[in-house]
Parts: structure tokens; sequence; C-alpha cells
């Protein structure tokens, strides 16, 4: 160990792939490419979807059930993942996918389309985590950095294609395809996952935590269907969404409960102990809502405001993309060669907090270099906190638990986003209750923008603060030679 730096082994500083693990990072890359993708690919072809199958009343269910299944399943993807190894848990999440998208592809009526993309979730929450969790069973903890920031880049790379391959699709073949063309990529995944990944050890014998996986379960399906239901769906008056909203906080209060007993619980609460972790997955959340809570309404603001066609108003998107893509590389990059990742949560939460500020400002003349500058920042900010916290979470919790680390912070981001659509969705709502003329559509449309960016700034805001208390790399990794010794 170099005298210089007591914390990064010589052969670390050095590391590079060989050409089996350079082909295992193509396979986590191609299995992010995959799940990302498709989400942004299927937006594009709702309107056509609902026209062809007469389901416009039950359109956003194509996306709820997807974002539903995908989210309950996350824990369940990282614990299995720890007890059983990656590889086969990958590869069954990539057939799940596969099967998803291909009968979503010859559904025949919107019911069978919203049962099918259920099945997808299921395959895509595992890609996400158990591919990010595989990062770290074959790239040292000192060089993750570098590795998870393309992994980022990766993610935004599929965001930016996607809705122009699904437009292309829907307009010259079928939207049926933007299901059908899953199926060659995620082939190609599958194939390279059995080859370049190694078969996983013997672990010791393990306990399933049943009840701990059905309350959790239970728990986020209730709370996800709250957050996607209320206002748009059932009214706030209605007992059905207070008895979700029930459900979902006593199935969580008894999840905590078996899991202090259990011997090998689903998620260990002994991690939020660790100041680190417990930061992470709740900066994690903060971003989620500040992120897809505000810029989700964007685009109406752009069309109805601006008058952009729908395809003119997604190109605006691109600037924050370009911003968060740029910037997750030169992030990674800077992590694995100084060692140190604290600055970039502060200084990309603040960045985030400063663009959302900016956005408040919105007028219905105001110039569009404005809003693209805001944008930018607002991926750049992105670009620093995201994979981020995923690494932070990593390195602070013990190495066999890293797939419980990895799906806890993929976890709460997606309940923050889900969880900030819903809050801005009925605020919206609420202000644009009895608006009659376009004039006044159009007015009230800002304003109610104005407020949601206000309220994800504070969030934002709440994150930059949160963010200074983060414990840096060299005291993790001390920390963690110190508990390996001791065992």
């Amino acid at each position: 160990m170099s005298a210089q730096n007591p914390v990064v082994p010589q052969d670390e500083r050095d590391f590079r792939l060989d050409w089996s693990a350079r082909l295992m990072f193509v396979a986590i890359l191609s299995s992010i490419f995959l799940a990302a993708m498709d989400q942004t690919v299927v937006s594009t072809a709702l309107p056509t979807i609902a026209r062809d199958l007469h389901g416009l009343a039950k359109l956003p269910w194509i996306v709820t059930a997807y974002l539903l299944t995908s989210t309950v399943c996350l824990p369940v993807y990282g614990k299995l993942g720890d007890l059983l190894g990656r590889k086969y848990l990958l590869q069954s999440a990539v057939l799940l996918f596969l099967a998803g998208s291909a009968l979503s592809g010859i559904a025949q009526n919107i019911d069978e389309l919203i049962l099918f993309r259920a099945l997808q979730g299921i395959g895509g929450g595992g890609l996400l985590v158990t591919a990010i969790a595989s990062i770290s069973d074959f790239i040292p903890v000192t060089q993750r950095g570098r590795y998870q920031g393309l992994v980022g880049a990766a993610f935004g790379l599929a965001t930016l294609i996607g809705p122009f391959l699904g437009g292309f699709m829907v307009e010259t073949l079928s939207w049926r395809w933007i299901f059908y063309i899953n199926v060659p990529i995620g082939v190609f995944a599958l194939l390279v996952i059995g080859a370049a990944f190694p078969k996983p050890l013997r672990t010791a014998e393990w306990i399933m935590d049943v009840w701990g996986t059905v309350l959790l379960i239970t728990g986020l399906s209730a709370m996800v269907l709250f957050a996607s239901v209320a206002g748009p769906v059932l009214a706030w008056n209605a007992p059905v969404l207070w008895l979700l909203l029930a459900l979902g906080l006593g199935s969580f209060a008894g999840f905590f409960l078996f899991e202090r007993h259990h011997p090998q619980p689903l998620l260990p609460l002994a991690f939020f102990r660790f100041r680190t972790f417990t930061l992470s997955v709740t900066l994690s959340f903060f971003v989620g809502v500040a992120m897809l809570g505000s810029i989700s309404f964007l685009p109406i603001y752009l069309q109805d405001v601006r008058h952009y066609s729908p395809t003119m108003s997604g190109l605006e998107l691109l600037y924050l993309l370009i911003g968060m893509l740029a910037m997750s590389i030169l992030a990674g990059r800077r992590i694995s060669y100084k060692q140190r990742y604290r600055e970039f949560p502060i200084l990309g939460a603040l960045l985030i907090t400063l663009a959302l500020a900016w956005l408040s400002r919105l007028g219905e003349q105001t110039p569009m270099w404005h809003i693209d500058g805001a944008l930018v920042l607002l991926g750049l900010g992105l670009g620093m906190t995201m994979q981020v916290l995923v690494l932070s979470a990593q390195l602070a919790i013990p190495h066999r638990h890293l797939g419980v680390a990895t799906s806890t912070v993929t976890l709460f981001r997606s309940m923050g986003g889900t969880l900030g659509v819903a809050a801005f969705g009925a605020v919206f709502s609420g202000l644009m209750a009895g608006v009659a003329s376009s004039a006044e559509h159009a007015v009230m449309i800002v304003q109610t923008l104005r407020t949601d960016f206000l309220i994800a700034a504070s969030f934002s805001l709440a994150a930059f603060v949160g963010a200074w208390f983060l414990e840096d790399m060299p005291g993790l990794l001390k920390k963690r030679q110190d508990n390996d010794a001791l065992q």
C-alpha cells in the first residue's frame, strides 16, 4: 500500500478492464440502455396506441402499470442479487422484460396491453438495479465512479434516442414495433451476459424474508397507486383513495416491525444508522421529487403557451439531457482520479436549485434561450448527483450488501419522482380548475408552473443542505478497511 495514499492500492490506481470485464460492462450498458429507452419510446407512441386500441380513458395505466411493478420489485432484486449472485438474476430480468415486450406488441386491446406492461415492468426494474449493482462485483471501489458515470451517460443517451426512435417507428411502421425493437437488443444482452458473467459462487444458507417482502410490496404498491390516481382519476374525498393511503402506511409500519427481528431482512434497518447511507437515499428522494415533479409539466407550457408541436417540445428537453450526459462522464472520471466525490452532490444540488429557481420566473414570452440555459444547468446538476449518490450509498455499507444499497437508492429516487409528479399534478389541477378562456388558460399554466418550480427548488435546496453532511470517499474507505480488519 502506498505511503502517499493509504486508501487506494497501487494496482487500483492503474486499473484497466481486461477483455472479459469489458464484455461484462458492455452487457451492463446494454441492459441499462434497454430499460431506459423503453420509457421514452412508449411515451411518444401513447396517443397512437390510444386511438388504435380505443382506450383513451385507460391510457395513463399503460405508464402506471410499468411504473408500479418496476418500482415495487426493486428491493427484492437487490436482496436476491446479494444472496444468489447477479448473473442468473439479470438474465431472468431480461427474459421477463422481453416476454412483456413481445406480448405488448401483440396486445389486441388496452387491458391486455396494461397487463403485459406490468410484466415488462417486473423485468425492467430488475434490469436497472441488478445491472448497476453488477458493476461493483468486478470494478474496484476506488475506480467505480468512472464507470458509474458511463452508466449515467448510457441512461441519458437512451433517453435521448427514445423519442426519435419512437416517433420514427410510429410514423413509418407501427406502434407495435416500439415493443418489438426491444427483442434484438435484449437477446444481444442475454447472450453477452451468459458469455461474460462468471458463474455465481455458492452462498451460505439463507432464509427468505417472506413477510417483509409481502408487506413492502403491498406498501409500495398502495403508495404508487395513491400517487397515480389522486386528483386526476379519483377525487380527493374518495374513500378508496384514503383506504389506499392507510393500506400503504399500515404495511410500512408492519414491515419495519418485522424487519427488526428477521435474521436476514429484505432491507436491514441497521443500515440507516450509517449517516452517509441515510443521507444518500434521502437526497435521492429529494432529487427525484425536484426533477420529475417539475420537468414533467414543462411540455404543457411549451405546447399550450408557446404553441410548440409535441416533437419540438420534446426536442427542447435535449438541453437537459446533453448537460446530464456530459457531466455524468466528467464527474465519474474526476471522482476516480481525485478519490473524492462529496463536492459533486453539493455543487449538483446547488445547480439544480438555481435552475429551478430560474424556471420559476417563467413567463408567457420568456426568451427560449433562458429556458434552454436553465435546462442545461439542470442537466449538469443531475449529472453530478444521480449516480454519485448511488456510489456514496454503496461505499457506506459492507460490500456483501451492495445490491440492497443500490436498490434502496433507486427505490427512493423513483418514489420521490412518483410522489412529486402526483403532488405537483394536484397543484396543477387545483389551480387550473374553473379556467374557461384560452387566454386565462395560458396565464394560469404559467402561474401554476411557477409554483411547481418553486416547490421543487425547495426540495433541491434541502438536498443541497443535506449534501454537506456526507462523508467523503477517504473516510468511508478507511472505515471499510477497519471493519475488514476486525472481521
